[in-house]
């Protein structure tokens, strides 16, 4: 899953775009071609990724948007289909981490803004987004996960319940849409080099980890219209597919 798919003319909105995995897949789909939608809460990063994008031939538009912002959420895509009248690519890689705490002691605010972005603002995504991927001759989907959905470690039920949420919306999804020409699919990117590795993890050596360039290098693929999955889980690390058992 190395090779690099040709992007040109495709549409693609990517959340989380101003830092992390979301800003290296936002720089790399604009490399390949493609005139990236940038979603993020700041401004200023999203303007930094513009001029970067754009210093390498690129084109980008931006939107400054907070993802708990449902409406401004729902009339993203009205916006995107009254301008381009469809979407090729969604990435949906916007999160947070969320507290780090036994079950019992995390405060339901703390759990509820966790699910706020995570999961309801994926589907919202979803939802608005649906339509104009239909109309794209190959839309591709690619939802970020973690292996917090499946490991369910002490301290982070936040956070694992929020991505099996999320890795369930898409498989359902992907279920609804598989006769049509879009493919939705769920990454694992691993641990990364990022801050909220950092955050996470804060004894842990960071030069131990693939950095976000090389986790988005191993995501990037999955927006090419090579890509006949649907429905599965993408484990960067492992470089291997998991099929769910219906």
């Amino acid at each position: 899953m190395n090779l690099k798919p040709d992007l040109s003319g495709r549409l693609a909105l990517v959340t989380g775009a101003s830092r992390g995995i979301g800003r290296e897949i936002a720089l790399q789909m604009a490399g390949l071609g493609a005139h990236v939608i940038a979603v993020a809460r700041t401004a200023g990063a999203l303007e930094e990724l513009d001029d970067e994008i754009r210093a390498g031939g690129g084109e980008a538009t931006l939107v400054p948007l907070d993802l708990t912002d449902f409406d401004g959420v729902d009339r993203l895509g009205g916006v995107i289909d009254e301008r381009w009248g469809k979407l090729d690519i969604l990435v949906a890689n916007a999160g947070i981490l969320g507290p780090i705490s036994p079950i019992g002691h995390v405060r339901a605010k703390d759990f509820e803004r966790v699910m706020a972005i995570n999961v309801t603002s994926t589907w919202r995504l979803i939802r608005s987004t649906d339509p104009l991927l239909r109309k794209s001759d190959a839309g591709r989907a690619i939802i970020l996960s973690s292996g917090a959905a499946h490991s369910c470690k002490p301290f982070w039920g936040p956070y694992s319940a929020s991505k099996a949420a999320v890795e369930a919306l898409a498989r359902t999804w992907a279920a609804e849409t598989e006769k049509s020409a879009l493919r939705v699919n769920s990454v694992n990117p691993g641990a990364t080099r990022t801050r909220m590795r950092a955050q996470a993890m804060p004894g842990e050596d960071p030069q131990s980890l693939p950095s976000a360039t090389e986790v988005a290098a191993a995501i990037v693929p999955l927006a090419g219209s090579a890509i006949r999955q649907t429905g599965q889980l993408w484990d960067v690390r492992g470089k291997s597919w998991r099929a769910y058992s219906s």
